[in-house]
């Protein structure tokens, strides 16, 4: 069954348009485990301009007494300062991204030539140390998966936001094929699959039928928009619901 974790940039976005403190951020993670979600996913950058390293660190003590099963995702280029932010809070998940500071959001994965695999090489060690899953943000193209296997990372988040614009154009079956493909050779290297950008509740169930063996699907974004009109609680089960409805298909 594919998992949801709530991605709560967003939601950190809109409290930090004013120096109030609204929306509270410390009371999304019982709303997403009351609707379902089974964890959440921060991605604090330089700027701070929407997750804080401090909020990584209010948010760990919130969840506390839920962890391990509901879990926690950070992600982050695998600068010096975010390393010990995640070995602070020692989440069960960490997934490194390849962002500069300057990015203005996670659309390109690693390519992992040689340069950059030895420049993981600690990070991955580290936070395999600390006892934390180690997950890669990649593009969909199939030969990578044989090179993230080789680093010692646990798995992959798949980059969907290829996919997900092609959906709008009803032109998607090329990226579906090639998500499909990867998914199949990571599984087969014993890699986690999970994957985000952009996925909402017209894209996921065709996105599950090409990967039958996603673990997670962090969602912000879409789901975040959803819930400006539906309510947070009832976006966040409707998601939980696109995830668990069609995950045990076949391709």
């Amino acid at each position: 069954m594919a998992r949801l974790s709530v991605n709560l940039n967003k939601v950190a976005l809109l409290r930090n348009s004013r120096r109030t403190g609204v929306p509270n951020l410390l009371t999304f993670p019982a709303r997403v485990r009351a609707a379902g979600g089974m964890g959440i996913t921060v991605h604090p950058r330089p700027d701070g301009r929407h997750i804080r390293f401090d909020d990584v660190r209010s948010l760990a003590d919130r969840i506390a007494g839920w962890r391990p099963s509901f879990e926690y995702n950070i992600e982050g280029y695998p600068s010096d300062a975010f390393l010990d932010l995640v070995a602070d809070v020692r989440p069960e998940q960490c997934t490194l991204v390849p962002d500069l500071p300057a990015s203005f959001t996670s659309d390109k994965g690693w390519d992992l030539t040689p340069t950059e695999a030895a420049a993981l090489a600690q990070p991955i060690t580290r936070l395999k140390s600390i006892g934390t899953r180690v997950i890669l943000f990649v593009d969909p193209d199939a030969s990578i998966a044989s090179r993230v296997a080789a680093t010692g990372a646990d798995g992959i988040e798949i980059y969907t936001g290829s996919y997900a614009s092609a959906y709008k154009l009803r032109d998607f079956s090329k990226d579906k094929s090639v998500i499909r493909d990867l998914g199949a050779l990571a599984h087969s290297h014993g890699l986690v699959v999970n994957a985000g950008h952009d996925l909402n509740l017209a894209n996921i169930p065709d996105l599950l039928v090409a990967l039958p063996h996603l673990r997670e699907a962090s969602i912000g974004h879409e789901l975040t928009a959803d819930a400006l009109i539906m309510g947070f609680e009832q976006a966040v089960a409707r998601y939980v619901a696109a995830l668990t409805s069609m995950s045990s298909h076949a391709p």
